[in-house]
């Protein structure tokens, strides 16, 4: 994949394939550990290249706005969301337009209801999929745990039919949260990293990235007490003590 990201800056603006292809990898990116500020650092940097207006990189306008949010910087989403919302107008498609509705999500419940009836007929279900987790997360967030276990559900039931092993993660982690038991077999892992669960490599890839434990509760949006019972358990798993030996362990 970083092959083929780098060939973005040699292709024609028009290469559909390589900006699709720029796009689905800081989603995962942010999928996989919540690193927004690489992603969003990434998405802008394309943003003011040579393929800025090709609509693979336009569409991940979305993950800016995502990225630039979780972050608290909601003046790094003005530009990327005006560009989408401009997009999706113009072009016409359902999804779209459901996508750039739930960069505009708030506070407020019906936000996240219109946003997702967008999404009904449109196609796209990894989309549908990413609004229904965001929406989980809200009610989680709300203290509306029962009602939060509905999206989140269906979410990571699209997830793992399309095998987005860390979205999927990101499912469970929420669904956990609410209080639901989910079983599954444990795979062997080859490497203390291996061993750690989505959330505690979330948490120590931040903590390595010199985050304080308030910090990185307000961008997972956990308790500073949970955030310290993650690090607690990555550290005896990884056969540590402290954060300061975090940088000499690959968390890539």
């Amino acid at each position: 994949m970083p092959d083929l990201l780098a060939a973005t800056h040699r292709r024609r603006p028009d290469d559909e394939a390589l900006t699709m292809a720029w796009g689905a990898f800081c989603a995962m990116i942010i999928g996989a550990g919540g690193r927004h500020a690489a992603a969003l650092d990434r998405l802008e940097a394309a943003a003011r290249g040579p393929l800025r207006h090709a609509s693979g990189l336009v569409s991940a306008g979305a993950d800016q706005v995502e990225a630039a949010v979780r972050l608290g910087e909601p003046e790094r989403a003005a530009e990327p969301l005006r560009r989408l919302e401009a997009w999706a107008h113009a072009g016409g498609q359902r999804w779209a337009q459901a996508v750039s509705a739930r960069c505009l999500v708030t506070d407020d419940e019906a936000h996240y209801l219109r946003a997702l009836d967008a999404h009904d007929g449109a196609g796209r279900p990894f989309e549908q999929a990413r609004t229904q987790l965001l929406y989980g997360e809200w009610l989680r967030r709300a203290k509306r745990r029962s009602d939060a276990r509905v999206p989140l559900r269906s979410a990571l039931a699209v997830f793992e039919r399309l095998h987005a092993t860390p979205w999927a993660e990101r499912a469970r982690t929420e669904l956990h949260a609410t209080g639901e038991t989910l079983t599954r077999a444990e795979p062997t892992a080859a490497t203390p990293v291996e061993r750690l669960t989505s959330q505690e490599l979330q948490v120590v890839r931040l903590a390595a990235d010199g985050d304080t434990s308030r910090e990185i509760a307000a961008q997972l949006f956990l308790s500073p007490r949970t955030v310290e019972h993650h690090l607690y358990r990555a550290f005896r798993k990884l056969g540590i003590r402290s954060r300061r030996e975090l940088s000499h362990i690959d968390l890539s």
